[in-house]
């Protein structure tokens, strides 16, 4: 039985997942494209969220986005996740032997949440990764957590049409159904250029919890001759059960 959603929370969380999946500023008539929300009460819940700052006003374009409040939400979840210490330790040994950029994700239904971002130290443009949330089947991280799911329960939770970012994404069912036999029978991920164009990237899933909700990965230029890749799978497959043992052993869960 599905449960019953109170309206005006559904409306309030509906309207922040919408500015923060946004690049830009939303004005009013594009909110209500994007939500579907009735102007009158759209109108209200955007004073009242403004008026808390949990979103922000642009006066000179008439337009709204996130404001800080939504950032100390945030802020507060990495604060309080007894694995994320962890996690972060991971990354920074990772990033030490391969030089290449790691990161540390949860999946989110049929998404993957960035917790962690170690970039490589030649990266010539950071792209602040932590909070970011894409879509589980185009990146190695998200493949290789809804691998541990049955394909029925993956064909239940994915969207359908799947979304493309590149032309490299896979967006047909029983093509992804058949990587994710392939991530089940070698125990990582690997995907080039699915979701970044230029990007390769390898990440396998941390077992301390069943099914896992965790994953490492390790990001690299798509045009790495197999050798090096291979030599990188190797340091995210070791560095990531060590992490999964530590998890286990100091009991978080």
């Amino acid at each position: 039985m599905e449960p019953q959603l109170v309206k005006s929370a559904e409306r309030t969380v509906r309207i922040l997942e919408a500015l923060a999946a946004s690049h830009e500023t939303l004005t009013l008539s594009e909110l209500q494209q994007r939500t579907g929300f009735p102007r009158s009460s759209l109108h209200a819940l955007m004073r009242t969220l403004v008026e808390l700052n949990w979103v922000e006003a642009d006066p000179a374009r008439g337009a709204f986005g996130i404001g800080p409040h939504a950032l100390l939400t945030g802020t507060a979840y990495l604060d309080k996740d007894p694995a994320l210490p962890f996690a972060q330790q991971t990354l920074e040994d990772l990033r030490a032997e391969t030089g290449q950029t790691a990161h540390f994700a949860r999946r989110d239904e049929a998404h993957v949440i960035y917790l962690a971002t170690r970039e490589s130290r030649d990266a010539r443009h950071v792209t602040p990764r932590v909070g970011r949330r894409l879509p589980a089947h185009v990146t190695a991280l998200g493949q290789a957590l809804i691998a541990q799911l049955t394909d029925d329960e993956v064909a239940a939770l994915l969207p359908d049409p799947l979304l493309a970012l590149t032309d490299h994404t896979i967006t047909d069912l029983t093509k992804l159904t058949g990587e994710l036999d392939q991530v089940r029978t070698r125990g990582w991920a690997y995907e080039r250029e699915q979701g970044t164009p230029g990007v390769a990237c390898v990440a396998v899933a941390v077992d301390y919890r069943i099914p896992a909700t965790d994953a490492i990965s390790c990001s690299m230029p798509a045009r790495l001759a197999p050798a090096e890749v291979e030599k990188i799978t190797d340091a995210v497959i070791t560095h990531t059960r060590k992490l999964a043992a530590t998890l286990r052993r100091e009991g978080i869960r």
